[in-house]
């Protein structure tokens, strides 16, 4: 794939997986790796040397309209989200998890189910598993803060504004392991594994236009789980997950 060119997006607010160095303009962390060594086997090129970082919800919609070619960015491969763009295989095993307030939330708050109740005031990212998890739930619209990023849900948090956080437990434990004098805490068991696997976003239009695509990034997957290289990376940037 070495003459292939393709728009590729990601985050660049999720951390440990992809989020702006200290000089606030270097992408760094896990998706960040994994996708020089995607490049390492395959030899593609990134247009404009540079990736496209943007909110989950414009970066899920680009993908599935065809405006960026495919995705890496900690992205879960939801059922909802395979009805309009393609998914490689998982390259990491997450789940989901619901973050409480030491101090300010009310102590009931156990897990999944005391938040599926909906006498909570809960916040998650906009275009998350997270988001898609309650929606299906069916957990009350008033009850619930749906923020355009991560950062500002946790800060309500924080602040004592809602009663819980409902996001992907390996950036959770990462915020709670490097924020200093964090009031956060995660309760109850981790949730939702089955919809919350990270894999490459591939828009159906780069599909389609490259027939063999989703097989050649399949095998690249598999090459750098067999290898050990995943595991590398997982040591290297989510060991507060383990």
């Amino acid at each position: 794939m070495k003459d292939y060119t393709f728009k590729i997006g990601t985050s660049g607010t999720y951390a440990p997986f992809s989020y702006y160095d200290k000089d606030g303009k270097t992408l760094i962390g896990f998706d960040m790796d994994f996708l020089k060594e995607l490049q390492k086997i395959l030899g593609f090129k990134i247009e404009g040397d540079k990736l496209q970082a943007m909110d989950y919800s414009p970066l899920t919609t680009s993908v599935a309209e065809g405006k960026l070619d495919f995705v890496v960015a900690a992205l879960c491969a939801t059922d909802k989200r395979k009805k309009v763009m393609n998914f490689t295989d998982t390259y990491y095993n997450a789940g989901l998890t619901v973050v409480t307030n030491k101090n300010t939330s009310p102590k009931e708050i156990t897990g999944i189910d005391s938040i599926k109740s909906g006498k909570y005031k809960v916040a998650v990212e906009k275009g998350t598993a997270s988001n898609l998890y309650l929606a299906a739930a069916n957990v009350p619209q008033n009850n619930l803060q749906i923020h355009d990023s991560i950062t500002t849900a946790l800060q309500a948090l924080e602040d004592g504004k809602v009663d819980a956080v409902i996001h992907d437990a390996p950036g959770t434990a990462y915020y709670i392991s490097t924020k200093k004098d964090t009031k956060l805490q995660m309760v109850g068991k981790w949730f939702a594994q089955d919809q919350s696997q990270y894999a490459v976003a591939v828009s159906f239009k780069a599909a389609k236009s490259n027939p063999q695509l989703m097989s050649i990034l399949n095998a690249a997957v598999k090459k750098l789980h067999d290898d050990g290289t995943i595991t590398k990376l997982e040591d290297k940037w989510c060991k507060a997950a383990k």
